[in-house]
């Protein structure tokens, strides 16, 4: 165990927290205060007062996101690296004199894409001369035979052309414990032979000098467990793939020095594209089922943030570096892919509410594990606080012609509306969301146009992503929403490999998983507009979102829509206008797919190191 006595003293690190946090709690109180005037206008009732909560809840969340972008901005502007406020410096050149792992777990993955990413990283190590710093491990827990035999057959090629690359492949024969058990049985077996483990998923690409510089910073920070880095989305074509792409690249530098700044040394651990201490893990990362059946119990299905909080509890350094880039990932290209993928993490997030109070945990490992979840039961709670003011618009309506509640009353009671405190309140609301993605266009204006393809080009994809954002955010609050209730009545998930590659939703299947969203919107709306066409307006943009959910769906799934966009110069990155020399190893091998070898020798796995990985206590 690492004594907190050797954890390096952040400048300012009393204050920085404390700062956050009183500007993250004097904002909801004040958001709270006028919610709070226009409820109570003509007498509060129950479902004002829920409301009321509902709105503290949610607009608190929006003033965290606000918070966080405004450090991040400040940051960057001031071109400061947000754990140690100096200005803004390389990671210096030193020697490599560690030995790392690199550990890709799949599980029934595209093996073509796989085997494409492995080999572009391997064939750009070999390039400039790192090749020997580097063991590089695909860690099988495919149950398909077809896969798993085109898994070894590829690696198989893949040892014939880099003869000088020391490259592994195990295949479990049960996969238990899902990507912990598959982990956890490489640490156990050669964990002991590696200082660090730099883990990838099977969609993560990494350029060179940052596997470089994930090394010497561990090198040169002795009490640091992990360095998370910020995986940018890459590769994609369809027109939904490349808005995520787009704001990624965009605004998560942004966002994670902001983090990076209040987090310190206490942050979180996203499971892939990040590098950790292996002895460190291996000693206090063991993780136990949780007690009861799924969905909350059993398997810890986001485990990476247990992890980093385990680390954390046991004195060593979590660390998320935003200034390292080279770090890339894919992301689903459509709308339902991306909510499959959302689904599962609902699910392992809301898991963590059940260590909130456990023992020894950092009190921001704690704030990890209810930011999480509270990113999903967010949706779930603005539904509800749109259901509710519905209904008490309506209810306020029919009952609006009553305005002496009793037959000895002297005066009337006339309905008092607070316009321009609404009004107030809508527009604050609409600034928090939207002035971090105007911050980050002004950040990248600065300091990266030509990035992004100019000026011209930057602006007309902001633009088109905020609306594009502001369209979808309905359907995605519908999406959440369910999945948070699917999980209340005890429905599980199953973890099958994600859908990256682009596909063009079928009508079918748009209609199917929206009808539910657009009936709710019809029946609202319809309602509303009979009964209080005041508020019908107000509700507008979330009934158009829903009422229009499937053909966004349909379209933006569309390669061909996305082609259009590019040609038209919006949603251009920063890989596209220079491309990565990596991420083109990726698309020309995948494009032309190399012969395989007349004599094949079997994959080589090497000499074990066994060592216990014991369970903690949670």
């Amino acid at each position: 165990m690492v004594g907190t006595r050797s954890l390096i003293a952040w400048p300012a690190a009393r204050w920085r927290r404390p700062l956050f946090f009183l500007l993250v709690i004097v904002s909801t109180l004040a958001g709270a205060g006028l919610m709070f005037e226009i409820l109570r206008a003509n007498g509060m009732t129950m479902l004002e007062s829920m409301v009321l909560a509902l709105f503290v809840v949610v607009f608190g969340w929006i003033v965290v996101a606000f918070w966080t972008a405004v450090l991040g901005f400040l940051l960057q502007w001031s071109r400061r690296d947000p754990l140690t406020l100096s200005r803004q410096q390389p990671v210096p050149e030193a020697p490599v004199t560690a030995r790392t792992a690199l550990v890709i777990p799949v599980c029934n993955e595209e093996t073509r894409r796989v085997m494409a990413g492995v080999e572009a990283m391997v064939a750009e190590l070999a390039e400039q001369g790192w090749l020997g710093h580097f063991d590089v491990f695909l860690l099988s827990d495919s149950s398909r035979a077809e896969v798993a035999a085109a898994e070894q057959e590829a690696w198989q090629a893949l040892q014939a052309r880099q003869p000088r690359a020391r490259l592994f492949y195990r295949r479990r024969a049960q996969n238990t414990e899902r990507k912990v058990g598959n982990l956890k049985d490489f640490c156990q077996r050669w964990g002991a032979c590696y200082d660090f483990m730099i883990v990838l998923d099977a969609d993560s690409i990494m350029r060179v000098d940052c596997l470089l510089d994930l090394v010497r910073l561990m090198q040169s920070q002795p009490q640091c467990g992990l360095i998370q880095t910020v995986p940018i989305p890459v590769r994609s074509v369809t027109f939904f793939g490349r808005f995520v792409q787009f704001a990624a690249a965009l605004y998560s530098p942004m966002l994670a020095a902001g983090l990076s700044f209040w987090q310190m040394d206490a942050a979180n651990y996203w499971g892939h594209n990040a590098i950790l201490r292996t002895r460190a893990f291996i000693d206090h990362c063991g993780l136990p089922p949780l007690p009861g059946k799924p969905p909350l119990g059993g398997d810890i299905l986001s485990h990476d943030f247990v992890e980093a909080a385990l680390l954390r509890r046991a004195g060593w350094q979590v660390l998320l570096r935003a200034d390292l880039q080279g770090s890339y990932e894919e992301v689903p290209s459509n709308l339902i892919d991306y909510a499959k993928r959302d689904r599962r993490w609902v699910q392992g997030n809301m898991q963590h509410l059940r260590l909130l109070f456990r023992p020894g945990f950092h009190i921001v490992s704690r704030l990890h594990f209810l930011f999480g979840a509270l990113a999903y039961i967010a949706s779930l709670l603005w539904l509800l606080m749109l259901l509710l003011s519905a209904v008490d618009a309506v209810w306020r309506a029919l009952d609006s012609e009553e305005y002496f509640a009793s037959a000895y009353q002297l005066f009337p009671d006339w309905p008092i509306v607070r316009t321009g405190e609404i009004i107030t309140l809508l527009t604050i609301t609409i600034a928090l969301l939207l002035l971090p993605k105007v911050l980050g266009v002004v950040i990248a204006l600065r300091d990266r146009r030509r990035a992004f393809g100019g000026a011209r080009r930057l602006l007309s994809g902001a633009v088109v992503e905020m609306l594009f954002a502001i369209l979808i955010a309905p359907l995605m609050m519908m999406f959440h929403a369910w999945f948070v209730l699917s999980i209340l009545l005890g429905r599980n998930v199953s973890w099958d490999a994600q859908v990256r590659a682009g596909r063009l939703v079928p009508w079918a299947e748009a209609w199917r998983r929206t009808a539910a969203g657009a009936l709710l919107a019809l029946l609202t709306g319809a309602l509303t507009w009979w009964v209080a066409p005041v508020f019908f307006w107000w509700l507008t943009p979330v009934l158009a979102g829903l009422l229009l959910a499937a053909p966004v769906v349909r379209y933006s799934s569309s390669p061909w829509l996305g082609a259009v966009m590019h040609s038209a110069g919006v949603f251009i990155t920063p890989d596209e206008v220079e491309p990565e020399a990596v991420l083109q190893g990726v698309a020309e091998r995948l494009a032309n797919q190399p012969a395989l070898p007349q004599a094949l020798a079997p994959p080589l796995l090497p000499p074990e190191q066994p060592v216990a990985m014991p369970r903690q206590r949670l």
